[in-house]
């Protein structure tokens, strides 16, 4: 057994970097935070073989004074706390003090800073962890810190080291995740001696589309939620922009990315329900929170932190961002607040909306037969759940009187309808060109909002058949029949046992009674049977009232009349989370005039 002694100040120094510095990103993270806490409004990044032979950051921030140059290379000397109550309401993005000497400890450094008002410049070196003493130099009122041929004295960590290719990757996120929080900093990035960025002082909205590019942007909607001293603004992609992977997730408290897992679970539990599969949602979100309320203080990298009120965090995020996911495209305009970028790219202005000349020659409210306006819609009640609802919109396009006129005054969203395609799609027009919607998909997302908000409300009433749907069932669905009743009821259902290999049923959702009875029980015995009865309104209800919706969706092939199809179309223009059925696959698409041109060649 080896004697217990101290060890030695440049293998602590190692120790120490090793938790703070994994490869050259970790490098350009220290180095902008130190950057961006000193008050800086411009940062050049050069950077060099991935970051391996050179990553230089200048800044035009407030400087470091030549005495205080060598405790800026010290182990835990910083500017930013005083005291453990500092500790407790961190605003600046670093205050371990042990950034730059980390990166000094395993690299070749050079620090130059000038104060703003100062004579001089002044600059220190430092060998690995050989510190020189700080001489006079020139450079321009801010820092640069240059750093070489990192881990030179660990060869073991530089072998770990992945491609030039990889490791600039890796920096080049880290300059987008500064850049998409810190929009009023320009950011310039070359690499090897190319230009690979460049990012002007921009309003939010704006960086994040010169960032993530114009159609991230053009594909979601813009959250600004604020409760008890907490807001939460950004943007947030729609499911149909969704990712294979996580690669577009950025969350921002107080400025600081980080990755929590408490606030990974509200997001996914927030797209949970309108999200394709093992698809990944994209979004750029900033928290903002009382710094008190908040632990940064976790993990030397600072990506990891913790609430003081985690559930009601937790909640807030989840139903802020629920919100703004639930409320259909089709039907819905984003805040003023999010820039007139956001207005030009997302939402058009009322101007263009509704333009002084018909764009469009839509269909008028005139020439319908008589027999298509007289005839009794049960779609309509399948859709609206009440025949009177159904009666009051049951023509959108109504005959036109004498003396009135025939212009629409305002267009819907959707448009109005055309016609079917194969019996599969509703093709409609709107202001902007044609709009195509998958009609099962749509009515199935309708179907499946009122399953929820009935249960939600305590109003899900059932129908009772007037010849009960009996049919052979299984030792399985009679055994799950018999233990369920009352879960059953709860949904609508009334099913009785008539023999050990018959069911009966007497009484389905009156939202589904035109669904095909047998099938829909089946299926409802058989969700009921996989999961846990208990837990199953709690944790699994939504998975039952998506398979109870699908049966009640109206089906592929199924000929409908233009008042049904628009019919149809208001109801998405009302129902939330429209644009995705329940298993988040896109509703509907719009080609515009301009793309319909385009494919036509007209103007050429």
């Amino acid at each position: 057994m080896r004697p217990i002694k101290l060890l030695p100040d440049g293998l602590i120094s190692q120790i120490a970097a090793g938790e703070v510095i994994e490869r050259p990103a970790s490098v350009l993270k220290e180095l902008l935070e130190n950057a961006i806490d000193a008050g800086t409004t411009d940062i050049s990044v050069n950077i060099a073989q991935g970051g391996l032979k050179l990553i230089r950051v200048t800044d035009n921030g407030g400087g470091i004074s030549g005495e205080e140059l060598p405790l800026a290379l010290t182990r835990h000397a910083t500017s930013k706390i005083a005291s453990q109550e500092d500790l407790y309401r961190i605003t600046s993005l670093g205050f371990r003090g042990e950034g730059l000497a980390s990166i000094a400890s395993v690299s070749n450094l050079l620090l130059i800073s000038h104060q703003p008002g100062g004579k001089h410049a002044w600059q220190i070196r430092s060998e690995g962890i050989r510190v020189m003493q700080p001489e006079p130099s020139s450079h321009a009122a801010g820092t640069t810190v240059e750093v070489r041929d990192l881990f030179f004295n660990l060869p073991a960590r530089r072998k770990f080291l992945k491609t030039e290719a990889t490791e600039f990757a890796h920096c080049e996120e880290i300059i987008r995740r500064m850049a998409l929080s810190h929009a009023g900093i320009a950011f310039t990035l070359r690499h090897n001696g190319n230009l690979r960025g460049h990012w002007q002082s921009a309003e939010a909205a704006v960086r994040i589309k010169t960032v993530l590019g114009e159609e991230f942007t053009r594909s979601a909607a813009w959250i600004d939620e604020r409760s008890a001293g907490i807001g939460l603004q950004g943007m947030l992609a729609l499911p149909a922009y969704s990712r294979a992977a996580r690669d577009m997730q950025y969350f921002f408290v107080n400025g600081r990315f980080v990755r929590d897992k408490l606030i990974t679970h509200a997001l996914r539990e927030a797209y949970r329900d309108v999200l394709h599969l093992d698809r990944h949602a994209a979004f750029v979100l900033y928290l903002d929170i009382d710094p008190e309320q908040v632990d940064v203080n976790v993990h030397p990298t600072k990506t990891e932190i913790r609430f003081r009120e985690a559930r009601a965090i937790h909640q807030f995020i989840y139903h802020g961002v629920s919100k703004a996911l639930s409320l259909p495209r089709s039907g819905t305009e984003l805040s003023q607040s999010s820039s007139q970028l956001m207005a030009d790219d997302i939402v058009p202005p009322a101007e263009k909306r509704v333009p002084a000349a018909p764009m469009l020659n839509y269909p008028r409210q005139t020439g319908l037969p008589s027999e298509m306006i007289a005839q009794p819609f049960n779609f309509y009640q399948v859709l609206s759940g009440s025949e009177s609802d159904s009666t009051a919109t049951q023509n959108p396009f109504r005959q036109t009187g004498a003396g009135e006129s025939n212009e629409h005054p305002a267009l819907p969203p959707l448009g109005f309808a055309l016609g079917q395609l194969h019996g599969v799609y509703i093709l409609a027009q709107n202001w902007k060109g044609l709009v195509i919607v998958d009609m099962h998909a749509a009515h199935e997302r309708i179907v499946y909002e009122q399953l929820k908000l009935q249960m939600d409300e305590q109003t899900l009433s059932a129908q009772r058949l007037l010849i009960p749907v009996t049919f052979h069932a299984d030792s399985l669905d009679i055994a799950t029949a018999e233990e369920n009743q009352s879960l059953l009821q709860q949904l609508g259902f009334e099913v009785t046992v008539l023999t050990a290999t018959t069911l009966a049923v007497r009484a389905v959702p009156a939202i589904l009674q035109d669904a095909d009875t047998e099938k829909l029980v089946c299926n409802v015995l058989d969700e009921i049977r996989n999961g846990d009865p208990g837990q199953l309104l709690a944790a699994r209800r939504n998975e039952l009232l998506a398979t109870m919706a699908c049966h009640g969706a109206v089906r592929a092939n199924r000929p409908l009349t233009l008042i049904e199809m628009n019919e149809l179309l208001r109801k998405m223009e009302v129902t939330e989370r429209s644009d995705q059925c329940n298993h988040g696959r896109p509703t509907w698409f719009e080609i515009s005039l301009a793309e319909l041109d385009k494919m036509f060649m007209r103007g050429k």
